[in-house]
C-alpha cells in the first residue's frame, strides 16, 4: 500500500507523474521530464509507476531522474482509478498531475503562480461542446435534436457543464480535492443515466475516461476550471502538425493560435484539407480568422492521429539517456578499480 504523505510532504512544490503498463509509457514519461527539466530544474519530480517499470529504472540506472519512486497499487493503475484518486497522492504541498504525452516548452514559475489561487483546479474551458464525453461523428446531431446534454444537466442539478482536459490538473487542499474526486466516482457509477459514452468505444481507447465525470462534480461543486486557452498564457496547447513549428527535440517550438474560439476549435479535424477551407471561409468575416504565434507552457500530443513525432522524440530521448546511464556507471566502476588497486599498493 502505497504511504500516505498527507501530513509529511516531500517538498512545497512538485511534479507527479504516473506510469504503468507498457514500458514505452515509462519512456514517454521520462521524455517529458526530459523536457520539464530544459525549464525548471529546481521543482522535484515525483514518479508513481508499476513495480515492473520500476525495476527498470533501476536496472538502467534512472532513478536518480526522480527525487522519489513509489509503487502505484494496481487498483489505481488506470485512468479513471488515479485521476479520480489523485487525493491519495498528494506528495507535495502544491502537486501538478501531469500526462506523460506533454512537451514542455517555457519555464513554468507564472504558472505556478496562476494556480496558486486555486485549491483544486483541471485545465479547461468553462462551457463544454456537444462532443464533450458524447457521440462523436453524426450522433452527435441525435443528441443535440433530442436535448440529451440539456436532460443530463438537469437530472443531475448541475446550471452548466465545464469542459476538463485532464491532462494538467493542480491540488493543494486534501478536502477539496478529495470531494471533487470521489463525487466524479458517483457521477461515473451512474453513467447510464447520463448522455455520455463510454470512451471504450473509441477505436484505440483501452481505458474509460474520467473526464465528464470530474467535470460534472466541478460543476456540482462550483469549482472552477483552469482557463484552458488563454493566448500567450495557455497552459497547454494541442499538438496538430500543419499549426505547430519545432525541432526533432522541441527545444524551439510555435504553435499558431486562432484567436476565435470556434476557429481553434477546428484543429480537432483530421483533415488538414477540409480544416484549411473551413479557416479560409471564416476569414470572411473580420476578426473570425486572427490569430497569433505563440509557446505554451506545455505541448500535449492528445490526439492518437498526432502522436508519431512525440514517439520518435521518446525514444531518442531514451536511448541517449540510458547510454549515458551506462557510460557514467562504467565511469565511477573505472574509478572504484583505480581506487582499489592503488589501496592495494
Amino acid at each position: 500500500m502505497l504511504k500516505s504523505l498527507q501530513n509529511e510532504k516531500l517538498a512545497k512544490e512538485g511534479y507527479v507523474y504516473v506510469s504503468y503498463g507498457h514500458p514505452k509509457y515509462l519512456k514517454h514519461t521520462l521524455a517529458s521530464v526530459t523536457s520539464l527539466r530544459r525549464h525548471d530544474t529546481k521543482r522535484p519530480v515525483a514518479l508513481l509507476c508499476s513495480q515492473k517499470q520500476k525495476d527498470i529504472l533501476e536496472e538502467k540506472g534512472l532513478s536518480s531522474i526522480f527525487a522519489t519512486i513509489q509503487v502505484l497499487p494496481e487498483d489505481n493503475c488506470s485512468i479513471v482509478g488515479f485521476k479520480h484518486n489523485v487525493y491519495k497522492f498528494m506528495i507535495f504541498e502544491r502537486n501538478l498531475y501531469l500526462d506523460s504525452d506533454i512537451i514542455w516548452c517555457k519555464n513554468p514559475n507564472s504558472l505556478w503562480q496562476s494556480l496558486g489561487v486555486f485549491d483544486f483546479t483541471i485545465t479547461g474551458t468553462l462551457v463544454s461542446d456537444n462532443f464533450f464525453g458524447a457521440a462523436k461523428g453524426a450522433g452527435v446531431l441525435k443528441d443535440i435534436f433530442l436535448g440529451k446534454r440539456k436532460r443530463t444537466l438537469k437530472k443531475f442539478g448541475l446550471s452548466y457543464l465545464s469542459r476538463v482536459q485532464s491532462g494538467v490538473i493542480f491540488a493543494r487542499d486534501y478536502s477539496q480535492t478529495k470531494k471533487v474526486c470521489t463525487l466524479a466516482s458517483e457521477m461515473l457509477d451512474r453513467k447510464e443515466e447520463t448522455h455520455f459514452k463510454s470512451r471504450k468505444m473509441e477505436h484505440g481507447r483501452s481505458e474509460e475516461s474520467c473526464e465528464w465525470s470530474l467535470a460534472m462534480a466541478m460543476s456540482k461543486l462550483n469549482n472552477p476550471v483552469y482557463p484552458w486557452l488563454q493566448g500567450h498564457n495557455s497552459a497547454q496547447l494541442d499538438y496538430i502538425s500543419d499549426l505547430t513549428e519545432h525541432d526533432e527535440e522541441f527545444e524551439y517550438v510555435a504553435c499558431k493560435y486562432y484567436c476565435n474560439d470556434f476557429a481553434y476549435s477546428l484543429r480537432g479535424l483530421k483533415s488538414s484539407t477540409l480544416r484549411k477551407l473551413f479557416l479560409r471561409i471564416l476569414s470572411l468575416f473580420p476578426g473570425k480568422g486572427d490569430y497569433l504565434i505563440t509557446t505554451p507552457y506545455c505541448l500535449h500530443f492528445g490526439w492518437l492521429h498526432e502522436k508519431t513525432p512525440f514517439y520518435s522524440f521518446a525514444e531518442s530521448n531514451w536511448k541517449q539517456l540510458v547510454s549515458g546511464s551506462k557510460k557514467g556507471n562504467s565511469m565511477s566502476s573505472e574509478r572504484s578499480e583505480n581506487f582499489i588497486e592503488k589501496s592495494n599498493r
